[in-house]
């Protein structure tokens, strides 16, 4: 029950991100949006097929996809950032 409320709330999260980055006027606020609310519904979305998964190889190949969205999205959004505040 609990892997089923997670997937739905981390794809609430993520359609909510990608509405940010529709509605947010400048680039800052777009990668934001984007960084935060997107990185913690695709960890949400992994956890929760985590949870729901029968076998430990599917249930660790869905951990290590959130562990790497988690490493490499903040440094990739931090880089966007720095790249578009130095072109301003």
């Amino acid at each position: 029950m609990i892997g089923p409320f997670l997937t739905l709330i981390g794809a609430a999260l993520t359609v909510l991100a990608a509405l940010g980055v529709l509605r947010f006027p400048d680039v800052l606020a777009r990668m934001h949006a984007l960084a935060k609310a997107s990185t913690l519904g695709y960890l949400l979305v992994c956890v929760g097929a985590a949870i729901d998964l029968t076998t430990a190889n599917d249930r660790t190949t869905a951990l290590l996809a959130a562990a790497l969205q988690l490493l490499t999205v903040p440094v990739g959004a931090n880089l966007i950032g720095r790249a578009a505040h130095l072109a301003d």
